[in-house]
């Protein structure tokens, strides 16, 4: 039996056959006579066995267990040297008789929140009729996690997994055809790329470079990807990142010496390398044809910005013939700068990238292209140097390497946008931001600015569009994500997924309310009540 509660072995006792008798004699005979008996025989085990009902609660197998009632299941034969006193044997036997008359739950735990499947990354098909995303689960015996991929159609039918491979899965992305799926897997030694036929099959290794790829992209007409690497700038050639890896790991000094900031950039020790964007050619069976392409050589900087930035830093313009990324230029003010710009780059590589906001001495990120790749949306701040600003969304026609006919979309709007797609015509940006303590859907009409709110209720973690429908993952005080398709409008929302259903269902969370007070200068304070 598999715990899931972060519980070591032997924490779950047993009723095997070792187990005393009880010396009652009562027979309830009736639904109530039941109910007052199971009290009555655990009252020992509310009073002098306490610490033992709560491990005997926590102990939880796997969510695929034939009964959805988790205490139930811990009562499974796990360590026989050990015996449940008296009353447990009692609640057992009526238990596996079904007299039992109601599920019984326990409070939300942090084992409970380690439990949880993580939800991610909803990108949808191109056809619309689907959405695929990654699941990530959590083995605590093993301490390790796994993400896997799965596909929810959108009328409803039941969701199913792609991926079982004990490897990470992950960072899906559609063929422009629909047929199959670009994604990044460890299952090969390293993260590499992938492709998986979606109507069944095994998937393929698109990429075998000597370097771990990451932040896929696909071109709109499927013969080209882009995807990062963590390089050494002097080097020409992958190998030769490799090598000097290679070289580090088994030399006997492990001292750095530092000429520039960052030393540590949050969590992570900075080792020399840059992460650059790579263009690969792909071939009429969508395997790599050629070596793939650095569009950054020689620059000292990183594309995606680390540490936080992904592929939402990544677009590609002009019908896949370039590629936009977002990037902080380097140097000894990168400590403390917040001037990232957007970068506009030839996907052969033929010249260096140009930089396409220049102006603005703030930060800009997130690229976005309309679906007929003439207008680029974005992300922009307006003060420099402060990484708390407002992003607001900015407009441009994209000719060439310029931008032309800039303007500001919301510079009214008192939000910091977060994330931003087009609708499939082009007419109106959906945006979530940061708004009263959730995190909200919201429509911009591109022409004039106006703002509508879409959903507000908790946090939209994720969205994805079609023509027709919208898909958000979304999460509340109550629960964690799960994909929800909606019209256009906001409206209709129905559930597409309940991966979590039967742990939710285990474990009882307090219900919410928002509540506001007056604050300094009479100002309106939003706060949560959990009861």
């Amino acid at each position: 039996m598999t715990t899931r509660g972060g519980l070591g072995k032997g924490k779950c006792r047993t009723a095997c056959g070792s187990a005393e008798t009880s010396s009652r004699s009562t027979s309830p005979s009736s639904r109530a006579d039941v109910s007052r008996f199971v009290w009555a025989a655990t009252a020992e085990l509310r009073s002098a066995e306490t610490r033992r009902m709560r491990t005997l609660m926590m102990c939880r197998t796997g969510r695929h267990s034939s009964t959805r009632l988790p205490w139930i299941r811990a009562i499974a034969c796990r360590s026989p040297m050990r015996r449940f006193p008296p009353a447990a044997l009692v609640v057992s036997v009526f238990l596996a008789a079904g007299t039992l008359p109601a599920q019984e739950t326990h409070p939300f735990s942090v084992h409970d929140m380690l439990a949880m499947e993580r939800l991610s990354e909803p990108q949808m098909s191109p056809d619309g009729s689907a959405v695929a995303f990654t699941v990530r689960s959590t083995d605590l015996e093993a301490n390790r996690g796994r993400t896997d991929l799965w596909i929810a159609p959108l009328d409803g039918s039941e969701p199913r997994r792609l991926t079982t491979n004990e490897a990470a899965d992950f960072h899906p992305r559609w063929a422009p055809d629909g047929d199959a799926l670009f994604f990044l897997s460890t299952r090969s030694g390293s993260s590499q790329v992938w492709r998986l036929p979606v109507s069944g099959g095994e998937p393929h290794q698109v990429t075998d470079l000597p370097l771990d790829a990451g932040n896929l992209v696909v071109s709109p007409d499927g013969r080209r990807i882009v995807l990062t690497m963590d390089v050494f700038v002097d080097c020409e050639t992958l190998d030769c990142t490799a090598e000097r890896l290679e070289e580090r790991a088994s030399g006997k000094t492990t001292g750095v010496a530092y000429d520039d900031l960052f030393v540590r950039h949050w969590d992570v020790w900075k080792d020399g390398r840059r992460s650059h964007v790579f263009l690969l050619e792909l071939d009429d069976s969508g395997a790599a044809a050629g070596e793939p392409v650095d569009l950054m050589r020689g620059l000292d900087q990183d594309a995606p910005p680390k540490p936080f930035g992904g592929a939402e830093e990544i677009a590609f313009g002009h019908g896949g013939d370039a590629v936009i990324f977002a990037s902080r230029l380097g140097g000894t003010e990168e400590a403390w700068s917040t001037n990232f710009d957007l970068y506009l780059a030839p996907a052969d590589g033929s010249a260096p990238p140009v930089n396409l906001t220049a102006s603005n001495p703030a930060w800009d990120s997130h690229p976005a292209l309309s679906p007929d790749g003439g207008t680029l949306a974005w992300l922009a701040m307006e003060r420099p140097g402060y990484e708390s600003d407002r992003f607001h969304v900015r407009l441009a026609r994209l000719d060439g390497a310029r931008l032309e006919d800039e303007r500001a979309l919301t510079a009214d709007w008192d939000r910091s946008v977060s994330g931003l797609a087009f609708s499939a015509d082009g007419r109106t940006l959906y945006v979530t931001a940061a708004d009263l303590g959730q995190r909200s859907l919201f429509a911009v009409d591109v022409a004039g600015g106006e703002v509508t709110r879409l959903q507000g209720e908790g946090a939209i973690a994720g969205l994805a569009v079609s023509g027709e429908r919208l898909v958000t993952l979304h999460n509340d005080l109550a629960g964690p994500s799960e994909l929800y398709v909606s019209a256009p409008d906001g409206s209709g929302r129905s559930p597409l997924t309940a991966i979590n259903a039967e742990q939710r269902a285990a474990a009882r969370v307090g219900s919410y309310e928002q509540f506001t007070f007056a604050g300094w200068n009479d100002e309106t304070v939003h706060g949560y009540l959990v009861r």
